[in-house]
C-alpha cells in the first residue's frame, strides 16, 4: 500500500471511528446493553464513559483533516483501546458480562489494530515532516 493510500484509508477510519464514538457508543448501549453497557439499574457510569469517547471522537475527526500532525493522539487511541480493551476482555469473564467480548471488547481491539495498520511511521512521517 502505498503512503498516499495509507492516508487517505487512515483519514476514512479516524472519521468513522470517530463518528461511532460520538454517536454510536450511546447507541449500542441502547441497542445491545449486554454487549455495551457495563452496569444495569441507574449508573453514572454509562454517561461518563459516553463523553468521554465523544471527546476523543471529536478529536479523531479533527485529526483526519491532517492525521501527520495529530500522530500522538492516534497513538493514544491505540494504545488507550488496546488497555481498555483487555481489561474488559478479564472484566467480561466473570459471571453475567460474556456479551461483553462479543460487543465492546473485540470493538476496541478492531479499532486499535485498524488505526495502527493505517498509522505511518518511520521514514514515511520523517519524509512528510521535511
Amino acid at each position: 500500500m502505498t503512503e498516499t493510500n495509507r492516508l487517505k484509508y487512515l483519514r476514512i477510519a479516524l472519521v468513522l471511528v470517530g463518528v461511532t464514538f460520538i454517536f454510536g457508543i450511546y447507541l449500542l448501549m441502547i441497542v445491545w446493553p449486554s454487549g455495551w453497557t457495563w452496569h444495569t439499574g441507574h449508573s453514572d457510569y454509562p454517561l461518563m464513559i459516553v463523553g468521554i469517547y465523544a471527546t476523543l471522537g471529536v478529536f479523531l475527526l479533527l485529526a483526519a483533516r491532517n492525521p501527520l500532525n495529530y500522530l500522538s493522539l492516534i497513538w493514544f487511541s491505540v494504545w488507550s483501546s488496546v488497555v481498555h480493551g483487555a481489561i474488559m476482555a478479564v472484566q467480561a469473564l466473570g459471571p453475567n458480562s460474556h456479551g461483553h467480548l462479543w460487543g465492546d471488547v473485540p470493538a476496541l481491539f478492531i479499532i486499535a489494530v485498524v488505526l495502527a495498520i493505517l498509522t505511518p511511521r518511520g521514514d514515511a512521517v520523517r519524509g512528510r515532516a521535511a
